[in-house]
């Protein structure tokens, strides 16, 4: 239920704990003070919704952890982050009481690591100039207002009218291009959901697909009460290489039972950064074919890569948190990233204010939080980019190994491909 994207980011080095700054007001805006006020900040997240279970607390979870680590080194500048969230419950009204409360109760400097279904508060937002670094653009708000910088980057015009370029949004498909150059694919489906941004995910991976030269089966289930047996039953009939979804963990672990059951099988069943989890062996138990064809892609590295020092560090203190032992994601994994670039931009900053903050996230330079990251950029384009080289992270779940990472790494998995237009 993901746009996909790739991202921005800029030179970073581990800060420690700093002395000697300015004190910020207590009012969230660091704009001074004689007290050594926390520097708040605020977290939305669709805790609870329709989707059900914890599908979208992944991010909101491991920018907690950074924080919490954060401020047993010390904080920033000697200040500790104190972290208000909010849980929208998945709607729109929730959402924008979310931000009402945040923003104007709380009063918090900035938010961080968002995941929410209906980012309706976005224009509020954006109004009141309030920094939003690292949210999940499972909306195009991300594409559309100011101030909002989600953890993939943009290229749109972000001038808070019309989202994108006149109401288009791009991607490219350097996932379509992978599968087939280095798998042999051909023939691929599309499974989503009949809810808004899920069809409109599929709408782009099924042009993608095309661009690519494949021959696409769109299959679409009805959110609420999905026949999943039917769409295994069409794939079967079809002789599809990959399944793509526009689908929560639960959706497609019940498609995975289907296919299993309708003996399907797959070059790889591809899903999206938001199943990229530790839980996959207890999710789909009843699916163990499918289980194992199992791909993911995303633009950051994978959480399983213990060898990299930032992803160490990631698990080390996940690992010391109530959710981290229950398991981890890719999710909870670009909320530590950032939760990261805010701590990175707000030491950056003599005294943390908006302004000096949004200064950071504006520069030239990408980031990459260490390397957990593709670097993420934020441009401004008059015009949609026609072609754009991009790279992937690429992992496979393999039973008593988990999520292995494919190819020479993310940093060489690179395709240069066409953007395509979609209206969301």
């Amino acid at each position: 239920m993901l746009a996909a994207a790739c991202g921005s980011r800029l030179p970073e080095s581990d800060f420690e704990a700093r002395g000697g700054a300015r004190d910020a007001r207590t009012d969230g805006t660091g704009t001074g003070g004689a007290s050594a006020a926390p520097l708040k900040v605020g977290i939305i997240t669709s805790a609870t919704s329709p989707v059900g279970g914890d599908a979208f607390a992944g991010p909101r979870d491991g920018a907690k952890a950074y924080f919490d680590r954060l401020n047993a080194r010390g904080g920033i500048h000697g200040r500790r982050v104190s972290v208000a969230t909010c849980d929208d419950g998945g709607s729109g009204a929730g959402n924008s009481e979310c931000v009402r409360r945040l923003l104007g109760k709380e009063k918090v400097l900035a938010l961080v690591a968002g995941a929410s279904l209906d980012y309706a508060g976005a224009r509020q937002v954006a109004e009141a100039g309030v920094p939003d670094i690292g949210g999940q653009p499972i909306g195009p708000a991300y594409d559309t207002y100011p101030h909002l910088y989600g953890i993939y980057g943009s290229l749109a015009p972000r001038r808070g009218g019309e989202l994108g370029w006149d109401g288009r949004l791009y991607g490219g498909t350097e996932v379509y291009r992978y599968f087939k150059r280095e798998h042999g694919a051909r023939k691929a489906a599309v499974v989503s959901y009949n809810q808004s941004a899920s069809a409109a995910y599929a709408r782009l991976v099924t042009r993608g697909l095309k661009a690519e030269g494949y021959e696409v089966v769109p299959q679409q289930v009805d959110f609420a009460l999905p026949n999943f047996r039917a769409v295994a039953a069409e794939l079967r009939a079809q002789g599809v290489d990959l399944v793509f979804d526009a689908m929560d963990t639960h959706g497609n672990a019940r498609l995975c039972e289907a296919l299993d059951a309708a003996g399907v099988r797959l070059t790889a069943k591809v899903t999206n950064v938001q199943n990229w989890s530790s839980s996959v062996a207890d999710d789909y138990a009843d699916a163990p074919r499918c289980r194992n064809a199992l791909w993911a892609t995303s633009s950051s590295r994978n959480y399983a890569d213990a060898d990299h020092p930032a992803v160490r560090d990631f698990r080390r203190a996940m690992e010391r948190t109530g959710p981290g032992r229950e398991g981890l994601s890719q999710w909870q994994l670009e909320g530590w990233a950032a939760a990261m670039w805010f701590s990175d931009a707000a030491a950056s900053c003599r005294e943390p204010t908006r302004a000096c903050v949004e200064r950071f996230m504006q520069r030239d330079t990408p980031y990459t939080a260490r390397g957990l990251l593709l670097p993420v950029r934020y441009e401004r384009r008059a015009e949609p980019p026609r072609e754009r080289r991009t790279c992937l992270s690429v992992a496979r779940w393999r039973d008593g190994r988990g999520w292995v990472t494919q190819g020479p790494g993310m940093e060489r998995t690179c395709f240069t491909v066409p953007q395509l237009g979609y209206r969301p």
